[in-house]
């Protein structure tokens, strides 16, 4: 019998009590919910005596009070008749709701409403009414009439406690005989499915047998696979580039591999059964101090570790030094606890000196693109500079002068900030000031008004009002001239640039955002605009649609300064026939969080 016909028993054997189990239950509930049924008319029954002895306790009530009437004249005597001619009728419709669809219940509920209506009417009405009249009510007959009618109502409300009673009695009756078919039923099952299960189970425990028997031949033929795979394992292991160490839960060595020998200088006959910190010696390269090892810290968190380390040292048996990258990985048995662990390692001393030979490459390409960046940036500045003398040249007044060289003295100012700014990878100061916006806009336009007048460029704002935020001054007035010195060689002759400024108040837009307060500065031209394909590359170091004229350095130094800033920037361009121009908005928040260590 083979692994599929023993499993094919197993689940016969299950399913078999399962049935069994099943059918027992459907049997228990079907009896269970005939008493269920049973226990509930009892119910009813009680719940019928129980209103009917109400109105029992009403009705004695009502007389009570009205017989005291009668003897006293006093009117005290009616409040418990009124309170129970208040429920009484109320009661009866109850004890109708009780009885549901039982015609005879009905009928007596009915009679019982009219021969209390009638005593009511023909008796208890007329004496409260001639009392009240001063009138005597000792008439024997009277009295004697009332009683019979009193006695119908009575005998009304004993025959429905009565017919009640013997209803209840027949089903407690018939409850009891449930339960002892229950239990008969319960015994007939148990003892049938118990031989059943029984013959089934002695009749499946050959084929078992039979199965064990063939088990046991696969796992024989399993465990040579098995050793076999181990085996080929094994000489992967030997085969593989990486030196690999496998320990003990305790930290014994247990086995290396050809490459771990090699690295660490101990061979397997040597190292096996030593403390793995005997034979994998690491410290640290800068302090020498001995570094906890992959094995110690997989102990520790109980996890695979990474100790991608580059500053890792290897001291191999014969005093020598290798850098090295290790890592390691428990070995869990099938309950999960850690029996071993794996310890893999490299040697990257190679590896070590060729980064460390490209570090210096990128140092060297990083300066280079500092370089230029500083040529780049302190270009707009120092034109500034020479707009500000041509002014003063040419008629400007003595306070225009003053002016003016207050101006060139910020620009040069500037130009030193922008020269530190950037050998210093924008190490500035952490103490931002308040600056307004259209102040600082329409003094870089004053600035460059001698290059938008040689380009022929016209320029219309919209600033309505000055809006301040908390910036670098510098750094704000270094985008704005970039993006307007953008805008107007985009424009070129002729062109028009719009710059304009749109306040923004916190909130929640209608797509539920929050809103920062602050404001958004548009610069716009309308120049031919800039293809869809190049739009994803401007902000990318070095990369200009300008040619030979561009360094492509503006827009990447740009952002990165209004990301400083957390503010954000943006480009839009259409290049149509008649709707053509570049957009770039940029916001800055009135209370922002800046970044004093830079952008990008």
């Amino acid at each position: 019998m083979n692994l599929s016909q023993f499993n094919n028993i197993l689940r016969q054997v299950f399913v078999l009590p399962v049935v069994a189990l099943l059918v027992v239950a459907g049997a228990l509930y079907f009896q269970i919910r005939g008493s269920n049924e049973t226990v509930n008319l009892i119910q009813e029954s009680d719940a019928r005596i129980s209103q009917a002895t109400l109105l029992s306790k009403l009705v004695v009530d009502e007389e009570s009070g009205l017989r005291g009437y009668e003897t006293t004249g006093d009117t005290r005597f009616l409040q418990p008749f009124y309170e129970a001619e208040s429920h009484l009728q109320t009661e009866i419709q109850n004890l109708d709701n009780l009885a549901g669809a039982d015609a005879d219940q009905k009928h007596d509920i009915a009679d019982l409403r009219d021969e209390h209506q009638t005593w009511q009417d023909a008796f208890a009405l007329p004496v409260i009414a001639t009392v009240r009249g001063g009138g005597q009510t000792n008439d024997v007959d009277l009295n004697l009439h009332g009683k019979v009618l009193m006695d119908n109502v009575r005998h009304d409300l004993d025959d429905i406690i009565q017919k009640a009673e013997a209803s209840r009695t027949r089903r407690i009756a018939r409850w009891h005989r449930q339960v002892h078919s229950l239990l008969l039923v319960l015994l007939a099952l148990a003892l049938g499915m118990g031989v059943l299960i029984g013959l089934f189970t002695r009749s499946r425990l050959h084929a078992v047998s039979a199965a064990y028997r063939g088990s046991l031949d696969i796992l024989s033929r399993r465990a040579e696979e098995l050793y076999q795979s181990e085996q080929q394992l094994r000489t992967t292991l030997e085969s593989i580039g990486d030196g690999v160490i496998t320990c003990d839960a305790e930290g014994r060595i247990q086995m290396m591999n050809p490459v771990a020998s090699e690295l660490t200088g101990w061979s397997q006959p040597e190292a096996g059964g030593h403390q793995l910190e005997d034979v994998f010696r690491i410290v640290d390269e800068t302090t020498r101090e001995p570094v906890e090892t992959p094995v110690a810290k997989v102990m520790r968190l109980d996890k695979i570790v990474g100790m991608a380390n580059h500053h890792t040292i290897l001291l191999r048996k014969d005093g020598t030094e290798l850098d090295i990258s290790d890592s390691g990985a428990p070995i869990r048995d099938k309950s999960g606890n850690t029996i071993g662990i794996v310890l893999v390692f490299r040697d990257i001393t190679m590896e070590r000196k060729t980064q460390e030979a490209l570090i210096a490459n990128e140092k060297l390409a990083v300066a280079g693109r500092l370089a230029a960046t500083i040529a780049h940036e302190i270009h707009n500045p120092l034109d500034s500079v020479t707009n500000l003398i041509y002014l003063m040249r040419n008629g400007a007044t003595p306070e225009e002068s003053v002016r003016f060289m207050d101006m060139a003295q910020q620009e040069l100012t500037r130009v030193t900030q922008i020269s530190r700014a950037m050998l210093g990878l924008y190490r500035e100061s952490k103490a931002p000031v308040v600056v307004d916006l259209k102040e600082t806009l329409e003094e870089i336009l004053l600035l460059m008004e001698r290059r938008l007048h040689d380009l022929g460029v016209t320029v219309s704002t919209d600033m309505p009002e000055p809006v301040e935020v908390s910036a670098f001054p510098a750094e704000l007035r270094q985008v704005f001239t970039n993006l307007v010195t953008n805008a107007a060689e985009a424009a070129g002759p002729g062109g028009e640039i719009k710059i304009s400024i749109t306040p923004q108040t916190a909130g929640i837009d209608g797509s539920g955002q929050k809103l920062q307060a602050g404001a958004t500065v548009t610069i716009a031209d309308n120049g031919p605009g800039i293809p869809e394909d190049v739009q994803p590359h401007l902000f990318q170091p070095f990369f200009t649609t300008k040619g030979e004229n561009g360094t492509g350095l503006g827009l990447w130094v740009s952002r990165g300064i209004i990301n400083k800033h957390g503010g954000t920037i943006c480009v839009t361009s259409d290049t149509g026939d008649t709707d053509h121009g570049t957009k770039v908005g940029v916001f800055l928040a009135t209370n922002p969080t800046i970044n004093a260590g830079g952008g990008d």
